[in-house]
């Protein structure tokens, strides 16, 4: 008897050489692993059940979630990294997908309420004229235009205006400046219009960072969307135990107290202009939270509240900014009836208050509590040690399906670190891998001979093994470090290096532009070497030859006296179990992956990947570290790599 035909699904139908989406995309290919991934998707999301889908490099994961997700006839809620990730979603991705599918679905674009122009903040700055620089004056007019003339109010739609322009913090809201429906422009507000198309819309796109402050603080339109919402889809769900722990966490800052006092002069000019002390006590306010931030001399860093303990100075500092935040409540308090800004500066100097004092009460012993300090801002953090208990919560607490997606979320297919910082216990997990010949287009390559990478000379190591490999590359390469400083004396000594060898490969150093400039310049230059840190490791997507070779100078072990992974560690050790195998390992196999992720790109790229690490090869968990990485031929040989760049210069 001739065995019977399974029936073809229409997911099969969609992802098939003579599918739908190969009719709309250009160059598209049918790819086992992406097909795969989009029934297992399609099978959550009709049975509501919780997915953890690592796909590699290549797999198509963005189009294998997004079939099932726009066929499935509920509402769906995706929620990328980042901002840009979010843009490319919705103008790109989703269009691309919806067209092929014919699919009769509604999109929106939902940002943090910082992203859209303020009618009320925006009127108050004009009235004031009081900004930080000329240039953000020009800035200002600009923006007034544009308010009168956009749909969206959406600052990424101002392109004369930069992104990091400090204008912006005068001409938008904050959840704790917004007036809501008690301000004047309630009804022409960009943030309560994007919210009501969302609510509308049939699929919504968020970033991580806006979806989990509003399942935390309940503000920014997510906690509607979810009870109406049938599936969440997390895209580079990698990033989300430390995205959600800040948080479940509390955090107050310096920036935070600025913010209240330049809001409390501005309201009392519009509102209580007769009222002389409380500008003067919004002025006492502003310097003693800049005198908090110069109480330490650190430019950056992670302090816990023990570090501090003996700290007179700052003890100081934060005793003087409570009394001035104390004296301004008082005023607030006196003139709160006298307008809707006044009374929410009140209200706003109160939750301030409280939560330093409790920041520095420190009575919970499930959270750490802990100091972080940068540039022109210090903020206190409370950060829960463990988020698996409240996560779990928000996933099994209603009927809907949840999909958690990356290509790096497991430490070689096992995903028992990756769910249990989330609490998904009984997550189904799968991984497919890239479709890429990686054993065939990159070589992985550790230098012998490196010194112990916590030596002082460790950096100047990394530069001198790199040297023979950027010259056999003819660059087009990115270093990537894992502290600024060694990142910054790295770029030193390759532009001497190559001053001295009379190499002419440009060098481009993070910081000197903005990363889209950077990466712009580094494709159109086409032999370039990017010397950068952390943020390059991932969302970075450079095909071609132009990108030929990453080196990454360590493994990317968070550092042991960070104070939420010290607080982790300790309490794991306490518990008897092996936090640097259960814990450490994987942290730094998942960032590890993603930064090797950089190097093949497209199923025609070459390169090679050199870790300079040596306890890669020399220690025992090095092993379990490279087998996590894409099955690429190995070597210790410079001359292999030189032979691998010949093949292509041939």
């Amino acid at each position: 008897m001739r065995a019977k035909l399974r029936a073809v699904s229409e997911i099969e139908k969609v992802f098939s050489a003579e599918g739908s989406l190969a009719a709309v995309v250009p160059d598209f290919r049918a790819r086992t692993g992406q097909v795969e991934m989009a029934l297992a998707i399609q099978k959550t999301i009709q049975k509501q059940k919780v997915i953890v889908a690592e796909a590699g490099t290549g797999t198509g994961k963005t189009f294998a979630y997004l079939a099932p997700a726009l066929l499935s006839g509920g509402k769906v809620i995706i929620s990328t990294g980042t901002k840009t990730l979010q843009d490319q979603l919705f103008d790109r991705d989703i269009p691309t997908v919806r067209a092929a599918l014919k699919a009769p679905v509604s999109v929106a674009l939902l940002k943090g309420r910082a992203n859209y122009v303020c009618h009320h903040h925006l009127a108050n700055a004009l009235i004031d004229g009081r900004l930080p620089t000329r240039e953000d004056t020009r800035y200002l007019q600009l923006i007034a235009s544009f308010a009168r003339r956009t749909q969206s109010g959406d600052r990424a739609d101002l392109a004369d205006v930069p992104e990091t322009a400090g204008v912006w913090a005068h001409v938008t809201s904050t959840r704790e400046n917004c007036l809501g429906s008690n301000c004047e422009h309630f009804d022409k507000c960009f943030v309560m219009r994007a919210r009501k198309q969302a609510l509308d819309a049939d699929v919504v796109v968020v970033n991580h960072h806006l979806f989990f402050a509003d399942v935390a603080l309940r503000d920014e339109g997510v906690a509607e969307l979810l009870p109406k919402c049938n599936t969440v889809i997390f895209d580079e769900a990698h990033q989300l135990p430390d995205t959600a722990s800040l948080f479940f966490g509390e955090r107050v800052s310096t920036s935070q107290l600025l913010d209240l006092a330049r809001d409390a002069r501005m309201e009392g000019i519009a509102g209580a202009r007769d009222f002389a002390a409380l500008p003067e006590a919004a002025l006492a306010l502003e310097k003693a939270a800049r005198d908090l931030r110069l109480a330490r001399d650190e430019d950056t860093g992670r302090l816990t509240q023990k570090d501090i303990q003996e700290d007179e100075t700052f003890e100081d500092a934060i005793n003087d900014a409570c009394a001035k935040l104390s004296a301004l409540f008082v005023l607030l308090d006196s003139q709160a009836e006298r307008s809707e800004g006044l009374k929410l500066c009140r209200e706003r100097a109160q939750e301030l208050a409280q939560t330093i004092a409790r920041w520095r009460e420190a009575k919970d012993d499930s959270y750490v509590r802990w100091i972080e300090v940068f540039g022109a801002s210090l903020q206190l953090h409370a950060t829960p040690l463990s988020i698996a208990d409240v996560f779990r919560k928000q996933v099994t607490e209603t009927s809907r399906s949840w999909v958690f997606t990356s290509a790096t979320l497991s430490v070689n297919g096992d995903f028992k670190h990756y769910c249990g910082e989330l609490g998904l216990d009984d997550a189904q997990t799968a991984t497919w891998p890239s479709p890429f010949d990686f054993e065939k287009q990159a070589l992985l390559y550790v230098p012998k001979a490196m010194p112990n990478p916590n030596t002082r000379e460790y950096t100047a190591a990394v530069v001198k093994a790199a040297l023979p490999v950027l010259m056999a590359s003819e660059g087009r390469a990115f270093l990537l470090f894992t502290s600024l400083r060694a990142m910054r004396e790295a770029c030193e000594l390759v532009r001497e290096e190559f001053k001295a060898r009379g190499l002419e490969y440009p060098v481009l150093l993070q910081g000197e532009g903005s990363r889209t400039e950077l990466l712009d310049r580094f494709r159109a230059l086409g032999n370039a070497v990017l010397v950068a840190s952390q943020s390059f490791w991932e969302g970075v997507d450079v095909r071609g030859e132009a990108l030929s070779v990453v080196v990454i100078d360590r493994l990317p072990f968070s550092p042991p006296d960070d104070p939420v992974l010290a607080a982790r560690i300790d309490k794991m050790n306490r518990e008897g179990r092996n936090a640097f195998m259960e814990y450490q390992v994987p942290q730094a196999v998942i960032t590890l992956k993603q930064g090797a992720g950089r190097l093949i790109r497209d199923e025609t790229d070459r390169g090679v990947l050199m870790i300079c690490d040596p306890r890669l090869v020399d220690k025992p968990y090095g092993k379990r570290i490279w087998k996590s990485l894409p099955p690429m031929k190995r070597t210790r040989e410079i001359a292999e790599v030189e032979a691998f760049f010949a093949v292509v210069a041939v």
